[in-house]
C-alpha cells in the first residue's frame, strides 16, 4: 500500500468531500421551500411545477376519519402506479400545508407510512408524482377533542 499522499489526491478528494457535503442543500433545497410554503397551491408549485395533477383512484390513502389527536395521525400512502419518484401529503388546514414528502427510489415500491400533525379538521391530500405526471387523491379529515364526534 502506498502511504505517500500527493497534492493531486488531497485536492480531489477534497473536491469530493465539498460536493457530498454541498449536495442534499441542491436536493433539499426544492422541498425546504414547499414545507414553508402557506397554501396548498403555492406547496404544489414548488414541489410540481408545470406538471400536470389528475385524480386517481389507484392510490390508497389511510387516514383516521375522525382524530382523536390532531397532533399524531396515522397516514399510510400507497399506489402500484409505475414510475413513482415522490409521494406528498398536504394538510389544506395546515399553517404549513406539506406534512411530508418521500423521495421513492426506483427499485422501491411506492408504500409509505407516517404520523402527522393536523390542527383542525381539515381535507388531506396525497399526491403521487412519476416523471411527467403527478397523481392525487384527498380525504376528509375530522379533528375532535376527546374524539367525541361533536
Amino acid at each position: 500500500m502506498n502511504t505517500n499522499f500527493s497534492r493531486r489526491w488531497f485536492v480531489k478528494s477534497l473536491a469530493a468531500v465539498a460536493v457530498i457535503v454541498s449536495f442534499p442543500g441542491v436536493v433539499f433545497a426544492r422541498a425546504k421551500g414547499a414545507f414553508n410554503a402557506g397554501k396548498t397551491n403555492d406547496v404544489v408549485d414548488v414541489l410540481f411545477g408545470d406538471l400536470p395533477i389528475e385524480e386517481s383512484t389507484e392510490i390508497t390513502f389511510k387516514l383516521p376519519d375522525i382524530a382523536e389527536n390532531g397532533a399524531v395521525v396515522p397516514a399510510t400512502v400507497a399506489t402500484e402506479i409505475e414510475g413513482v419518484t415522490q409521494i406528498a401529503i398536504v394538510i389544506d388546514e395546515n399553517p404549513n400545508p406539506l406534512s411530508a414528502v418521500f423521495d421513492i427510489g426506483e427499485m422501491s415500491l411506492a408504500d409509505v407510512s407516517t404520523r402527522i400533525k393536523i390542527g383542525k379538521s381539515s381535507v388531506a391530500r396525497a399526491y403521487v408524482k412519476t416523471s411527467d405526471k403527478v397523481f392525487m387523491t384527498s380525504r376528509e379529515v375530522k379533528v375532535t377533542i376527546g374524539g367525541c364526534g361533536g
